[in-house]
């Protein structure tokens, strides 16, 4: 096939696959369980994912965590501070195991004949990961040693990172194992991970185990293709069955046959091509694919359809197996995805995606496609992601957990995404960004989730015009009605590295350019958010309705508005929100809010405008810690206005003459030093102007450029003039030259005679560092 062209993700690890697969019990002599009495790890109590009845996905496991369960071990967190272990552990807890007998023992709920642990190791010296294992132990039975590995885990540096453990930003720590029993456990017994050596590995971190009661192999369908018997594929997986399973596929589109992949474990070196035809496994349990060529290492495992250039496939049904690769890093130009291609009118069902860059990652056009009844774990990307002129498609109960970049993506680039569906999914610890997410989309429906321990640089919900190709004149941008409803949001949102400040649990972006469209939050529970629960920056969002929506809990405030726009307020409570005032806005009137009936515990007037971030206060089960309890917020404005209001032109409505790409003018004035507007190039002079929402007497603009030192220094040439009503302008500050360095914080500061002013214009005519105007920040001062 001949592959898209190459589209970076734009954000920000098979030999362990044994790790993963089934082997029975060993036969070494029975250990009997210490007689010491089992502690409890005594953890925080915490809201789970999983205990949202009617909403997110309906799981065949029932789940324990570790920090719950006996154990001789450490416990670990509460924490989520971006670099920690407790930080991407489910509910920001875990036990530390770092001897020989260490244990975490879990009883079981319900019978059970399979499980699977999440887990961490250290990372080797080298970063190439290490090889372990950990004793599973049923009752006095004999034990049995899984193997563990962290040769998926251990990311370094900046985006798209790397395995170099002597770079900074540590981060992706966990990895997930699974086993079977060889027979059914009752409710009741007691099964162990148990620390038999510390040679091979100093310590082992348990998150949480899920047990599972799985099903008997799905026998061969009448009619069916066999790639074992009929086309020789190796179920061992000593030798590549990439060839004959291909053969098996295309025999059964030829002939109209199902195709049955039997159970074993396949090592599959590159993509399976299908198009109007079903792939069938025995269950995930029981088959695999599995593999990655050993010389060119941008060939995996992935069951791929056609590329839409190649005319895509249609009428595919893939079902009943696993996927499970061996991606360590993150290149995002290589197609090493569970899934991809286009596929038209086909259905992924009981699929389980792991070790792999995406779990799919699906280049349209192309239109009704469903994954269902799913598990995507341990990716290096994104779950799954709608990219390009995806129509009519959806995702719906599907499990997704430990992904590297955004859970559940939709991607307008360049072709509008027309009515998607994300509905009834549990969407789980994406290590960066959001946990579910439309950039750009008309009509999109993102209902009936669970979203829940958001890690850094995103939010459990994103609605945005944001990342190249999403805007209006491809009819990609946001538009029609985007439908968010009975959605349950738990310790999401977080700190945002480049930003250095906290993103909201439901956040919206109109970064590319303002979102004009009607988004509905309705039903939807926004529980112990890390910092605020409902966030406004990079540009205005238009269209915003809220009704009966509750909050509970926030580490910092209950609205975070940096950016303007309209919204609508009807029943919606917050309680336990961190800050006494529980809205910060320096927009001021350019946030307008409808109230309606029925709100509580949100509203401030005037609200807060600090200028500075404060430490959140993160709460578990609605009980804050690490602060006091919040006060109520002031029902009076202060006698006396404050002296100096700080930037005047912080989130404030701002034009421009013209930008390149996606520098769009909100970027100068949203608060973040790393994001920038730049003019058109090669086209001075260039503007950029911005209203301050009333005549002010500015005796001071700073100017920022990112402070990072890849931006050399420069000299900007540059006027400064201002206007009552945005038509007759005079000068402020003549023409004149201002050096940028980054030694000193690559800013500059014009003075002006404080003349009165609503709208500040500056006119750029020179740069010395590109042929643009350049600005990350506009900021205009009265002092």
């Amino acid at each position: 096939m001949t592959p898209p062209p190459k589209r970076l993700l734009l954000r920000r690890s098979l030999s362990a696959s044994l790790s993963l697969a089934l082997a029975a019990f060993g036969t070494a002599a029975a250990v009997v369980l210490s007689s010491a009495p089992p502690a409890r790890a005594a953890g925080v109590p915490a809201p789970s994912p999983l205990a949202v009845p009617g909403r997110g996905a309906t799981v065949p496991f029932k789940e324990q965590e570790a920090e719950y369960a006996a154990t001789n071990g450490t416990l670990i967190g509460p924490n989520r501070l971006y670099g920690t272990l407790p930080s991407e552990a489910s509910g920001r807890q875990a036990v530390t195991l770092d001897a020989v007998g260490e244990y975490v023992e879990f009883t079981l709920t319900a019978p059970a004949n399979a499980m699977s642990f999440r887990y961490s190791l250290p990372d080797s010296p080298d970063g190439t990961g290490r090889d372990a294992s950990i004793d599973v132990r049923v009752g006095g039975g004999a034990p049995k040693s899984v193997p563990v590995t962290s040769k998926y885990g251990w990311y370094y540096g900046g985006y798209p990172f790397n395995n170099n453990p002597g770079d900074t930003n540590p981060h992706h720590f966990y990895d997930e194992a699974r086993t079977m029993f060889g027979s059914t456990l009752p409710t009741g017994t007691k099964v162990r991970l148990q620390v038999s050596s510390t040679a091979a590995s100093p310590t082992f971190t348990i998150d949480l185990a899920d047990f599972e009661q799985v099903g008997a192999p799905v026998g061969r369908p009448s009619g069916a293709l066999d790639v074992v018997g009929d086309f020789g594929a190796d179920p061992t997986g000593a030798t590549d069955s990439t060839g004959r399973i291909q053969a098996a596929v295309d025999a059964g589109r030829a002939q109209g046959k199902e195709v049955y992949i039997p159970q074993g474990t396949f090592q599959v070196r590159d993509h399976i091509v299908v198009d109007k035809v079903t792939l069938r496994g025995a269950g995930p349990w029981y088959t695999v694919l599995t593999g990655r060529d050993p010389s060119n290492r941008s060939k995996a495992v992935g069951v791929y359809g056609k590329y839409a250039a190649d005319g895509g496939s249609s009428n595919v049904t893939l079902k009943d197996f696993a996927i499970i690769g061996d991606i360590r890093e993150r290149v995002d130009n290589d197609q090493v995805n569970a899934i991809g291609g286009a596929m038209s009118h086909s259905v992924v069902d009981n699929i389980w995606m792991q070790h792999t860059k995406c779990g799919a990652w699906m280049d349209g056009p192309m239109d009704n496609f469903t994954v269902k009844n799913s598990r995507i774990l341990d990716q290096t990307a994104d779950g799954v992601n709608f990219h390009y002129g995806v129509t009519n498609s959806a995702v719906t109960n599907t499990f997704v957990r430990n992904t590297g970049d955004d859970g559940l993506a939709m991607w307008a680039e360049n072709v509008p995404n027309v009515e998607n569906k994300f509905t009834f999914n549990t969407v789980v610890l994406p290590i960066l960004a959001n946990n579910i997410v439309t950039y750009g989309g008309k009509d999109i429906t993102i209902s009936d989730n669970v979203m829940s321990d958001t890690i850094t640089n995103g939010g459990g919900l994103h609605v945005a015009n944001r990342y190249p190709g999403v805007n209006s004149g491809q009819g990609t941008a946001v538009s029609g009605t985007t439908t968010a409803a009975r959605n349950t949001l738990i310790r999401t949102g977080n700190n945002d590295f480049n930003w250095r400040f906290g993103v909201g649990a439901i956040w919206f972006s109109g970064l590319n350019e303002p979102i004009n469209a009607t988004i509905n939050i309705t039903d939807t529970e926004i529980l112990d958010s890390s910092y605020a629960a409902i966030h406004l920056i990079e540009g205005a969002t238009n269209g915003l309705h809220f009704d009966n929506v509750r909050i509970d809990g926030a580490g910092t405030y209950a609205l975070q508005i940096q950016a303007p726009g309209t919204a609508t307020f009807t029943d919606v409570v917050a309680t336990h929100i961190a800050q006494s005032n529980p809205i910060h806005n320096c927009v001021g009137s350019g946030f307008q809010i409808t109230r309606g009936s029925g709100n509580s515990g949100w509203y401030a007037d005037p609200p807060v405008c600090t200028g500075t971030w404060p430490d959140p206060v993160w709460t578990n089960g609605g009980v804050p810690g690490g602060g006091t309890d919040p006060t109520d917020p002031p029902t009076d404005p202060p006698t006396d206005p404050p002296t100096d209001p700080g930037n005047l032109a912080l989130g404030r409505p701002v034009t421009e003459s013209g930008h390149a790409d996606v520098y769009g003018a909100a970027n100068a004035v949203d608060g973040n030093a790393n994001s920038y507007w730049e003019s058109t190039n090669r086209a001075f002079p260039q503007t950029i102007t911005v209203d301050l929402g009333a005549p002010r007497a500015v005796k001071r603009v700073v100017l920022k450029l990112p402070p990072a030192t890849a931006w050399a220094t420069r000299t900007q040439t540059l006027s400064v003039s201002g206007s009552a009503d945005n038509s007759s302008y005079s000068s402020l500050n003549a023409s004149a030259d201002y050096v940028f360095d980054p030694a000193d914080g690559n800013t500059a500061t014009v003075t002006l005679p404080g003349t009165s002013a609503r709208y500040l214009r500056l006119t750029f005519t020179a740069n010395t560092g590109w042929p643009a105007g350049q600005l990350s920040e506009l900021e205009a001062y009265t002092s």
